[in-house]
């Protein structure tokens, strides 16, 4: 028997525990059906609830705690009660930064049984890896004069050449790994003139050890009409933190919607945990309604099983997902349905166990 991952389960707020539930589901199924997969849970109830009862959202030892385990699902954070300056900088900011997750992971695919909102939307299958530990979300910068009329801010985008490498370096080695002849990076240097040229340099210093791989840069604003005009065009898109964010969210809609776009914040080198979650956010406007769409946490499940070493199982999620959708018949309100958030989790179990029950009859088949 394999060893056995520590997972440390983070549902948060919002829709966050209802699509938790149902990724955590689907995770004990594999658990089940493959012996050799052992996985041992953990909930953490950190989260704006947790903050207004102890003043705290996560104690004061949480990043000590978390680092004891393999891998980290998170849910959502984001309740109108507690300041967005606690729900992001003091929970997902710490453990992203705290943990060195350098690279954030999106797929962007249209998924089978998904209709996407372009008219030629067919055949959007590509990534974008976004710097994730500096850039625009730094931190970095302050106020002066506040509360009158002089008052004004100053918000620093930091760009490291060590840093920025690191994150391109990770770009051009999965498309090396995947066969794509691309990577796409995203710039705005021709109005940005420090950081931005910054970037390109230590991305074009990269990109010259992949002889076999294309470079391309688009200015950020040209890129984001690229996505709706020619979303088959990409690959690999690399981007700095902020343009990666924007950028994930509109290739979100492009395939159908948030409640479809899976993530991961990455520490490649296994040092940390690394940390899996839905793009969406909280959703306070469904929160309790139980009718959340539970495919982007459960894909993100599906790349913390990836991560972990387990490919074949991964696949076989997106799979079952896929099946689920095609036959169209549990689906959550956001994508035209009725169903619950637990329906369409129960019928993602089910496609996975019939899937299932195929591959280990081939399999007897082949041993006998």
């Amino acid at each position: 028997m394999n060893k056995g991952y520590r997972i440390a389960v983070i549902p948060g707020d919002g829709i966050g525990p209802e699509v938790v539930d149902e990724a955590v589901n689907v995770l004990e199924l594999l658990k089940n059906i493959d012996l050799t997969f052992n996985l041992e849970f953990e909930i953490f109830e950190w989260s704006s609830e947790y903050y207004l009862r102890h003043g705290e959202i996560m104690p004061k030892d949480g990043l000590d705690t978390l680092k004891k385990y393999d891998a980290i699902l998170f849910g959502a954070a984001g309740d109108k009660r507690v300041p967005d300056e606690v729900t992001i900088w003091q929970l997902i900011m710490p453990i992203r930064k705290k943990f060195n997750q350098y690279i954030n992971f999106r797929p962007v695919k249209l998924l089978r049984g998904v209709p996407s909102p372009l008219a030629d939307g067919e055949d959007i299958d590509f990534v974008i890896i976004r710097e994730n530990a500096e850039g625009e979300y730094s931190n970095s910068g302050g106020k002066l004069y506040t509360g009158t009329e002089r008052e004004l801010a100053i918000q620093n985008t930091v760009i490291t050449k060590a840093g920025t490498a690191k994150a391109a370096r990770f770009a051009f080695e999965y498309a090396k790994n995947h066969g794509n002849k691309t990577v796409t990076s995203a710039t705005k240097s021709n109005a940005i003139l420090h950081s931005m040229t910054l970037w390109d340099e230590a991305v074009e210093a990269v990109s010259k050890d992949y002889p076999l791989i294309t470079l391309k840069s688009y200015y950020i604003d040209a890129l984001a009409a690229y996505f709706v005009s020619r979303p088959k065009d990409f690959e690999v898109v690399l981007a700095t933190n902020l343009f990666g964010d924007i950028l994930s969210d509109l290739g979100s809609a492009v395939v159908g919607g948030l409640g479809l776009s899976p993530s991961a914040n990455l520490n490649p080198e296994g040092e940390f945990p690394s940390m899996f979650e839905a793009v969406h956010g909280s959703a306070p406007d469904i929160a309790g309604m139980g009718i959340a769409n539970p495919i982007a946490q459960i894909w993100s499940a599906a790349l913390m099983v990836e991560h972990l070493g387990r490919e074949d199982l991964a696949k076989l999620v997106v799979e079952a997902i896929e099946d689920v959708l095609v036959k169209a018949e549990v689906r959550t309100p956001d994508l035209g349905g009725t169903s619950t958030t637990r329906e369409v989790g129960a019928a993602i179990c089910g496609a996975i166990k019939r899937k299932w029950s195929l591959v280990d009859a081939v399999r007897r088949s082949h041993d006998d």
